[in-house]
């Protein structure tokens, strides 16, 4: 197979400075201590919010703590800490 890209090969193999790893390395562990949502995409839950009600879906969005519920109404999108495990 014939592909219509070629990589630019004066790009690979370039030093990487220290700061620049010292950057990277700081960023991925400052992640890995965020707020993560425990649901994951494709599970059944209740979202319970005073302003938007009640509502019944699947997840099929997460990003740190929001979470979005796709539901008979539309896309909503909550705080992980406002949903609940479907039964």
């Amino acid at each position: 197979m014939v592909k219509a890209e070629v990589p630019d090969m004066s790009s690979m193999g370039q030093p990487v400075s220290l700061t620049k790893a010292a950057a990277a390395a700081w960023n991925r562990l400052r992640r890995s201590f965020a707020p993560r949502s425990p649901y994951r995409i494709g599970d059944a839950v209740v979202a319970d919010d005073p302003f938007k009600g009640r509502r019944e879906g699947v997840v099929v969005f997460r990003q740190g703590a929001s979470v979005g519920v796709d539901t008979a109404h539309g896309v909503f999108f909550y705080d992980h800490r406002q949903l609940k495990q479907l039964d």
